[in-house]
């Protein structure tokens, strides 16, 4: 399945599916989301039954805009996916779905073509063609927030690799004494610098006896509640055991980015997400410790900016993957 082109009047729907909700919205050809809608998701239930929740968050959104004509339909689905064949291969979020062609059974039920990828690759070019990277070529994207989903734009296409499962920088280590991260490496900068982390070193720093963390117990109410939203509450409120957990986190991005740029070297990094959201108030710091961990003596003039679209990022982009 081909990119469509696009054209000034072209309206695309985007479909965000997750463990929970499916959202999807129409987005017109400038990037900006006309109408949206959601729907329950039953991740156990039948493929079926699946699909029937993506239907429904469709026709909700569609509803919203009668008459609307599509140009296009993208999907972004938890993977493992195949993005040449629009297949939803066994993703652990949603056992309904085993090998099952999304892009196949949506175009066959609304008559236009349909592109399925996973949320990070999709809001990468979101970015690229809309957002915060439009005019670069290069692009690096990272959303940062309960996991850390990295994609590549080059040249306006996702970069892929071999079977589709390229771009998962969040896997990347930089720690192998760190702690065993989900996907069951270690040190990785998912179980280092995303939102669980960033809560899990404030408790431990607290539970180990660390005096300054008093502004952040009082937010909470107890060790155990503390999140990395009350880490950022703190922080605003001067907080000096909140700032140094921020401050820690902006170093191992640092770390991170510094690798990234060696092996990548794009034009810019786009970051999203809600961790991303506050990472973004330690971007000088990023900056500043970057030539630390890159052996790129340009490696400062990358630009290093938020991203466009926040919670509707997944909406985006997947309507980004209709467009060329």
């Amino acid at each position: 399945m081909g990119f469509l082109m696009a054209g000034s009047d072209s309206i695309y729907l985007g479909v965000d599916i997750g463990g929970t909700k499916v959202a999807a919205g129409l987005v017109d050809a400038s990037g900006e989301i006309l109408a949206k809608a959601r729907a329950p998701m039953n991740p156990r239930g039948s493929a079926g039954e699946g699909f029937a929740a993506v239907r429904s968050a469709i026709d909700a959104a569609l509803a919203m805009k009668p008459g609307v004509k599509l140009s296009g339909v993208g999907l972004c689905s938890p993977g493992p996916l195949d993005p040449r064949t629009g297949i939803v291969l066994n993703p652990p979020n949603l056992p309904c779905w085993r090998n099952y062609p999304l892009a196949k059974e949506v175009s066959k039920a609304y008559g236009v073509a349909a592109r399925v990828d996973n949320d990070a690759n999709a809001a990468g070019l979101a970015e690229y063609l809309w957002g915060a990277a439009r005019g670069y070529r290069y692009v690096f994207y990272a959303t940062l927030g309960t996991g850390i989903g990295t994609g590549i734009v080059f040249d306006g296409k996702i970069y892929h690799g071999r079977t589709g499962a390229a771009a998962e920088g969040g896997h990347i280590t930089i720690d192998w004494h760190g702690p065993k991260c989900g996907c069951g490496k270690h040190g990785c900068i998912e179980v280092l610098a995303s939102g669980p982390a960033i809560a899990a070193r404030a408790r431990a720093k607290i539970a180990a006896g660390d005096p300054r963390g008093a502004h952040l117990l009082k937010l909470v109410g107890g060790t155990e509640k503390i999140q990395a939203e009350q880490v950022a509450e703190a922080w605003r409120a001067s907080d000096a055991l909140a700032t140094e957990v921020l401050a820690e986190t902006a170093d191992l991005l640092a770390i991170w980015l510094g690798n990234v740029i060696d092996v990548l070297e794009p034009e810019i990094i786009v970051i999203g997400g809600g961790v991303g959201e506050l990472a973004s108030h330690w971007f000088d710091r990023i900056k500043q410790k970057l030539p630390a961990w890159s052996i790129n003596q340009r490696c400062t003039e990358i630009p290093i900016v938020l991203a466009r679209y926040s919670a509707d990022a997944g909406i985006a982009g997947a309507a980004a993957l209709c467009v060329q």
